[in-house]
């Protein structure tokens, strides 16, 4: 038989050499994200120990403020995730639906405010509150998905993508000319939801629970409709396959219709929540959460309602405990540390040195990459690393870029995200 994968030694060095460039980049920017997580988990461990760090006391708040902000996220990134996994495409106006929702509410709590239902009838209020936006939020989705998207459905992908991209710019400059830019503010809340309350060991502000709570209700109504109703088996046949679903009698674009407002409806409901917690908008408030949101159905797994979610809650997690992670780089890494951690470099080169001969022409890569990034680390070991910190300025403004670069270091790592990437047939094919 032939050898369909020999290796270097019977075939000498016959490797692309842009393959080997991009995998020994690929792979020292996965060994470098992980060195600075790793030192800064340590770091933060050490100076609270040491009683220079943050407080253990400001840590709670913290915890609870990444869950309501991922709450929130993971609420918008189930918009995308459901229209990826019906139609393939990225809905870059979603955050625009969101921000929709959230101006409806600013008109309909000042009624409420002036018609007194607001502070003596609260609950009932932000049940109207909460209707109004979802309702706007839904029929927004709805009129996107009929206007710019349904002639577009045989087209490439590019088309769909481009297009959403000019709705997003659409809908924010025509609010803007509609309302104007400047911040439109919400009432103040009752004094029931500015309390803070103890729950599981969390001192949590009433209007942060609620947040919390409205969300897993959301998400439990949410997987009640997509697996237990007609219309939401109905979708999930039309998601994996278009072509047998409307054979079987299903309604195809009726039921990309009800996708649409089910996203949309889920970003009413962030938007409502987002309202109580910010309580201010403008036309452009849409745009950094719904990247985000969009960020998070990424690194959740793409077209998966539950990884959308948990991708929301990573990311609010990680844009909280972030600023602190970055400000613990201060602590100077111990000289025994690096002089260790140099050892462990020193024992990947030699082994990366062993098997290159006898390693197939894939594995070589590997082998190279191991060589490369070890003799890398050795040197920067016992030079620069025994005694080194970083002082980053202002590192409480910078958890945008912390989201984003951990959300490449995940989709090094796991290319699907975290839960998988959930794949009609014809994307499978």
């Amino acid at each position: 038989m032939i050898n369909e994968n020999p290796t270097l030694g019977r075939r000498g060095l016959q490797l692309d050499v842009a393959t080997v460039v991009v995998d020994v980049f690929v792979g020292a920017l996965k060994v470098f994200l992980l060195f600075f997580a790793v030192w800064s988990a340590v770091a933060v461990i050490v100076l609270q120990a040491q009683g220079i760090g943050l407080a253990g006391e400001s840590w709670p708040g913290i915890i609870t403020g990444g869950l309501v902000q991922g709450a929130m996220y993971g609420l918008i990134a189930l918009g995308y995730s459901m229209v990826y996994g019906i139609l393939g495409f990225i809905n870059f106006a979603h955050g625009e639906v969101f921000m929709a929702g959230i101006m409806t509410g600013v008109f309909v709590s000042a009624f409420l405010v002036e018609s007194g239902m607001w502070l003596n009838a609260f609950p009932l209020a932000l049940l109207i509150l909460l209707m109004s936006c979802v309702l706007t939020s839904a029929l927004v989705a709805m009129i996107i998905e009929r206007v710019a998207y349904r002639r577009l459905r045989g087209a490439p992908r590019l088309i769909p993508l481009i297009t959403s991209i000019g709705v997003s710019f659409f809908i924010q400059y025509a609010v803007l000319g509609l309302f104007g830019g400047q911040f439109r503010r919400f009432p103040d809340l009752p004094p029931a939801l500015r309390q803070r309350y103890r729950v599981l060991g969390l001192d949590i502000g009433g209007a942060q629970l609620l947040v919390i709570c409205v969300a897993i209700v959301a998400m439990v109504v949410l997987w009640w409709f997509v697996t237990r109703s007609r219309s939401g088996r109905a979708i999930r046949a039309v998601a994996e396959d278009k072509e047998i679903a409307a054979l079987m009698g299903i309604d195809v674009d009726r039921t990309i219709v009800m996708t649409f407002v089910v996203g949309g409806a889920m970003a009413g409901v962030a938007g409502t929540m987002w309202a109580l917690i910010f309580r201010s908008v403008i036309p452009f408030t849409g745009f950094l959460p719904g990247i985000k949101a969009f960020t998070a159905a990424v690194l959740g797994g793409i077209g998966n309602l539950p990884g959308a979610m948990l991708g929301g809650m990573t990311l609010g997690m990680v844009e909280a405990v972030g600023p602190t992670m970055l400000t613990s780089l201060r602590w100077p890494i111990p000289d025994l540390v690096a002089y260790l951690l140099g050892a462990v470099s020193i024992v990947a080169v030699l082994w990366g040195i062993r098997t290159i001969r006898t390693a197939t022409v894939a594995g070589a890569t590997r082998s190279i990459t191991l060589i490369v990034l070890g003799t890398l680390m050795a040197i920067l070991s016992f030079t620069v690393l025994p005694g080194y910190n970083v002082i980053i300025p202002g590192a409480s403004q910078l958890k945008d870029m912390i989201a984003f670069l951990v959300l490449i270091g995940v989709l090094m790592i796991r290319p699907v995200g975290l839960l998988g990437e959930r794949l009609s047939v014809e994307e499978r094919g």
